[in-house]
């Protein structure tokens, strides 16, 4: 095919690419439908920008599709353990 011939990028493709460009400013995604953020969340692991704001950002949105595809890929939040910082008692 003609490199000229080629179909442009449509809108949607676009606003998702821009998306992915910015996903660690953004703060929240639940107002987007279901499909935009499944496509989001894969082109997210593609380009290994997944980390832990980014999957707390996926999981507040509370989507099944997406919930579904992260527990199906294993995918975990890190809990890092509370230290205490000083000890008030003596050993």
């Amino acid at each position: 095919m003609n490199e000229c011939m080629r179909t442009p990028p449509s809108l949607l493709s676009l606003s998702i690419d821009s998306a992915l460009l910015n996903i660690s400013s953004i703060s929240d995604l639940s107002p987007l439908p279901d499909h935009i953020i499944c496509d989001l969340f894969l082109k997210t692991l593609s380009a290994g920008k997944l980390n832990e704001k980014v999957l707390k950002l996926f999981i507040a949105t509370g989507k099944d599709e997406v919930l579904s595809l992260i527990e199906a890929l294993n995918i975990r939040q890190i809990h890092s353990p509370v230290l205490p910082t000083r000890c008030s008692e003596k050993f």
